[in-house]
């Protein structure tokens, strides 16, 4: 196991005066090693013939020695901080700090002419020293480990998982009196862990042991590591826990947890979004956080779910400023409760405007002088749209524009896109495809860093089929699939903004981004396991594809290229410029059939003269 991963764990003294008492014995424990070391060296180096005068000088010798190491201990806490008593750091500490006092014993007794001790001493002596020392920190580190909080009351539970993450865990639990939970063994299915122990604990097997190892240890839960894991092992695993009647649990993916390390109340409930198979690619993306540091950042439609989180994961990053844009009160309501607990409504970070208004996006962008914006506003459903395309043009297209307008001067600008938006075939399709060619559009103008950023369905989201799906088990009504081989691309929530946020460090102006969102989920399987999920039968009905829809989303237009040049699950799609003048020609108010070709014509055909409106000039 990674030991080194664990010195944040380890026994800590705990006050002022148990420190200073812990100090003090471990340095008198140093000294004793010390002459010890010495004493050996130079008993054997004398053929076990070590005269009472002797003895006197190597004993001095040695303390001379304990001095420079009891300095150099000191004065590496003073620089460095401590680290636990018997952890990987102390362990390299202590090593670096007996050399360093050896070659300054040895140095010395060099440069004496009539040497007290033989010149091997230090070195025989010092290797003696490290060992005795190692070995009473190790044996300090088993006593104090032994002294762990009574859990009487605590849940005897099982660990699914043997990993970082899970070895954090259970030290985690094992220490704190008030984690709730109280590890009994261990499960894998790996061979290599098979015979595994983990403080104290050991690995009773694999998947198919959980109902033996749970009987063994009357363990009343089982906690699944998700680090890594198949989606079908997790379900395996949590069907033959919940056979055996033991509560199955789950610790995150270690993504989830960002930047903290693990903790008891990390520990949760599965839910239904670890069912569905996605698997998280969140820790493979470098986000380079100092990138929004002391800058002024903007992010409008900030209420909406992509917006929220982006907010969320903008304020982690130092920024000068936050600035949150959206027409809905409600929703930056909601959101400033969650940055901060409360939500006066008082702040200046929070902007109440409408992306349809020109004239109030140029005000605000001309007062407050963001200097990195993220465009998350938009109209979003697919079926809304279609029947009033007008709409689409007056906020997805026309608001762009207005915020792309007002937004010259601004260094980086970050347009959230769709999957829709590649070979689109319906109204939200061609919106966000023309929003994507505007600001290329910009980008070539002004030779900044405008982009778009491309990625499907997030999970939970408002209005996402997940949510529509569990509404429609809760209300007791069947749940509506449009087909049964119709397949969607799905990520969480943090997956998005990562990719959002990565753009803003690698996208270059003019392009598009598209992470790999591995392989899409058929929505008739999501539907099903749900309805397994319920507490009621629930039947499941399918509708029929509706205006715009397709039975699989694409990544990629028919023209477009993967390529990625700066990360392995991030794509670079060249994306041709559209002048704004042509759309600004587009009447909302239009026939919609013909509004719906127009919109098209703009996706279809770079550069291709356009078919006019009936009553256009």
């Amino acid at each position: 196991m990674d030991r080194e991963a664990t010195a944040a764990d380890a026994v800590r003294p705990r006050g002022r005066t148990t420190h200073r008492a812990a100090t003090l014995s471990l340095l008198t424990l140093d000294t004793a090693a010390w002459c010890g070391g010495f004493l050996g060296a130079a008993w054997t180096r004398y053929e076990f013939a070590l005269t009472a005068a002797a003895t006197g000088r190597v004993l001095a010798v040695a303390l001379a020695c304990a001095a420079v190491h009891a300095l150099l201990t000191m004065l590496r806490t003073r620089v460095y901080g401590r680290d636990p008593i018997g952890s990987a750091g102390d362990a390299r500490g202590l090593a670096g700090t007996v050399a360093v006092a050896t070659a300054v014993t040895l140095a010395g007794l060099l440069c004496w002419a009539q040497r007290p001790v033989p010149a091997t001493t230090p070195l025989v002596g010092g290797a003696v020293a490290l060992v005795l020392m190692a070995g009473a920190r190790g044996l300090w580190r088993a006593l104090a480990d032994r002294r762990r909080p009574a859990t009487r009351h605590a849940v005897r539970c099982l660990v699914y998982g043997v990993d970082a993450a899970s070895e954090r865990l259970v030290r985690v639990l094992l220490r704190d009196p008030g984690s709730g939970y109280r590890p009994v063994g261990l499960l894998d299915d790996a061979p290599e862990s098979r015979g595994l122990r983990l403080e104290g604990l050991r690995v009773l097997g694999g998947r198919e042991q959980v109902a033996a190892a749970v009987r063994a240890t009357q363990a009343r839960a089982v906690i699944f590591s998700m680090s890594g894991s198949d989606p079908g092992l997790l379900r395996d695993v949590r069907t033959r826990t919940l056979e055996a009647e033991a509560a199955f649990k789950v610790l995150p993916p270690v993504q989830e947890l960002l930047d903290r390390p693990v903790a008891a109340t990390d520990v949760r409930d599965l839910q239904l979004t670890d069912l569905l198979g996605r698997a998280h690619r969140v820790a493979e993306l470098t986000v380079e956080r100092g990138g929004l540091a002391g800058r002024r950042v903007l992010v409008t439609g900030a209420g909406g779910s992509i917006g929220a989180e982006l907010c969320r994961q903008i304020a982690r990053c130092d920024p000068g400023e936050l600035m949150m844009l959206d027409r809905d009160e409600s929703a930056l309501h909601a959101l400033q409760m969650s940055l901060h607990g409360r939500a006066l409504l008082d702040g200046p970070e929070l902007i109440l405007a409408d992306i349809r208004d020109a004239e109030g996006i140029a005000r605000v962008i001309a007062d407050r002088q963001p200097e990195v914006v993220f465009h998350a506003a938009a109209l979003k459903h697919l079926t809304m749209l279609q029947r009033h395309p007008g709409e689409a043009i007056k906020t997805n297209i026309w608001g762009t524009l207005n915020v792309l307008e007002a937004c010259r001067d601004v260094a980086q600008f970050v347009n959230i896109s769709t999957d829709k938006a590649a070979n689109p075939t319906s109204v939200l399709g061609y919106s966000k495809r023309v929003t994507e060619r505007l600001t290329a559009h910009q980008a070539q103008r002004s030779g900044a860093t405008y982009l778009s950023v491309r990625f499907g369905n997030v999970l939970s989201s408002r209005g996402s089929v997940l949510t529509a799906f569990q509404a429609q088990i809760r209300a007791g009504v069947p749940i509506t699939v449009t087909h049964p081989d119709v397949t969607r691309y799905f990520m969480t929530v943090q997956e998005a903004v990562h990719l959002v946020l990565q753009a803003a460090a690698i996208g270059r102006g003019g392009e598009a981004l598209v992470l790999d969102m591995g392989e899409p989920v058929r929505i008739a399987d999501v539907a099903r396991r749900l309805a397994a999920e319920a507490d009621h039968p629930v039947d499941i009905v399918y509708t029929g594809l509706r205006p715009g829809e397709k039975l699989h989303e694409h990544l990629f237009g028919a023209d477009e290229a993967d390529s990625r040049p700066l990360h392995p699950l991030i794509s670079h799609v060249s994306v041709p410029p559209l002048d704004p003048e042509q759309v600004r020609a587009l009447d909302p108010y239009a026939d919609p059939d013909e509004l719906v070709k127009r919109m098209a014509a703009f996706c279809e055909i770079v550069g291709a003269s356009l078919p006019a409106l009936p009553g256009q000039r």
